[in-house]
């Protein structure tokens, strides 16, 4: 079959983008840490010192994608201000106080024919990440895969293309004033699909591929890549209201994983009463919500109260990604675990819980990448957890699962040491 020229374009360009990561990814891994954390000190000042060039590229992006009817949720995502620039910024500073995950060792011991075994973390290499709207991602991302010891290939989605351009030229150069190639940090260059599909095809080029997005570009990604995927996950994320629950501690944990940022993947977007305590939480809940802007939609038993939506059996398995809310009222904990089980994206599931009985059952039979106890959903994040910044968050089970911070971007090899050993 004769390849496109368009195709055949978009394939070259990804290859020598990705030919030049290669390069520099040999160079990078030879780095010290002092060398790996002046460069992402210098790219922190650096973004700071660009902000306004960086929100000026970020307001024209904003606004086109209005102009289209993007949803609110992708727009909160896209839009960066002040803040949100400064936040990347000091999530590369973490990043650089974190310890260099390069050459620990996992595990060492000396074999009965004295032989010496390490087993040390080393980088993948090459990592291309594939991820829609949110520009954040790609200041993340770079400066967790350079302090592994990776070089990145960014593959953001064309409605943020005039703000990751603007931040990577920011990052490239920093990366280049502190003395490493520039091409640790690089955009897939090229418009629409096509390079982004050159880019899963990239298989000797690329050694690991990351995709952060809706279902339909995580389902993409995973089937259509040559490159191996370590695959994140939406973010169908439930709080469970126990029979023994602090019902005040339960409303301002439902209301934080719900409002504090719908738009994101551990925000709540389910809410699971016990029926010994429905009576008394749902009119307070429900009331809370509502004042907070959220449409529940709710089974039979919510929704008998003022303004509750009915729900339909779609919204139970739904990541709503805004103000609202499926609820419903379960029998006892085991029916709120196999309702976790059935309608659940393995993200992040949260009960709340006065019982530690019920904790442990809860903890030990609900399988995702963070369960919690007495806390919002809203904690499952790399920041939130010490990990600096993320990568993103794998509901996998292979490799990675949960928060993706450095020592998930490497991986190992075996280091052997003998004295002359012959078998």
């Amino acid at each position: 079959m004769t390849t496109s020229p368009v195709v055949g374009g978009a394939e070259a360009a990804v290859r020598a983008v990705a030919e030049r990561a290669r390069e520099a990814a040999t160079e990078l891994a030879l780095a010290p840490r002092a060398r790996k954390d002046a460069a992402l000190h210098g790219m922190a000042e650096a973004l700071v010192a660009a902000c306004p060039a960086v929100l000026e590229a970020n307001a024209e992006d904003v606004t086109n994608a209005e102009a289209v009817g993007t949803p609110a949720a992708i727009i909160d995502r896209l839009r960066l201000d002040a803040a949100r620039v400064a936040a990347m910024a000091d999530g590369l500073r973490d990043v650089a106080a974190l310890p260099d995950p390069v050459g620990e060792v996992v595990r060492g011991s000396t074999l009965a024919n004295g032989l010496e075994l390490r087993q040390v973390r080393v980088p993948f290499g090459v990592v291309g990440i594939i991820y829609e709207a949110r520009p954040n991602v790609t200041a993340d991302a770079a400066g967790i895969c350079l302090k592994a010891g990776n070089a990145v290939l960014l593959r953001g989605s064309s409605s943020a293309v005039r703000s990751n351009t603007a931040i990577v030229d920011v990052l490239r150069a920093a990366a280049a004033e502190a003395g490493l190639p520039p091409d640790v940090v690089s955009l897939v260059p090229g418009e629409g699909h096509e390079p982004a599909k050159a880019l899963m095809r990239a298989r000797g080029l690329v050694d690991v591929l990351i995709p952060r997005g809706g279902a339909g570009l995580i389902r993409s990604v995973v089937e259509e890549s040559t490159v191996p995927v370590i695959e994140t996950g939406v973010g169908n994320c439930h709080v469970y209201v126990d029979a023994a629950a602090d019902l005040d501690m339960a409303l301002e944990i439902v209301l934080n994983a719900k409002t504090h940022r719908p738009s994101v993947c551990n925000a709540a977007e389910s809410l699971l009463v016990h029926g010994d305590v429905a009576q008394q939480f749902l009119p307070r809940v429900v009331t809370a919500l509502q004042e907070a802007g959220v449409t529940v939609h709710g089974d039979p038993a919510f929704a008998r109260l003022d303004g509750v939506v009915p729900a339909a059996e779609a919204d139970f398995a739904q990541e709503y990604l805004s103000l609202d809310i499926s609820a419903a009222v379960v029998p006892d904990l085991a029916a709120a675990i196999a309702h976790i089980r059935r309608y659940s994206s393995g993200h992040s599931d949260a009960i709340v819980t006065d019982s530690q009985q019920a904790a442990r059952r809860f903890t030990a039979s609900v399988d995702s990448a963070a369960v919690l106890v007495n806390a919002s959903t809203r904690f499952t994040d790399g920041g939130e957890f010490g990990f600096g910044a993320e990568i993103g968050i794998s509901t996998q089970k292979l490799h990675a699962r949960g928060p993706m911070g450095l020592p998930e971007m490497t991986s190992t090899k075996y280091v052997v040491t003998g004295a002359g050993h012959t078998r």
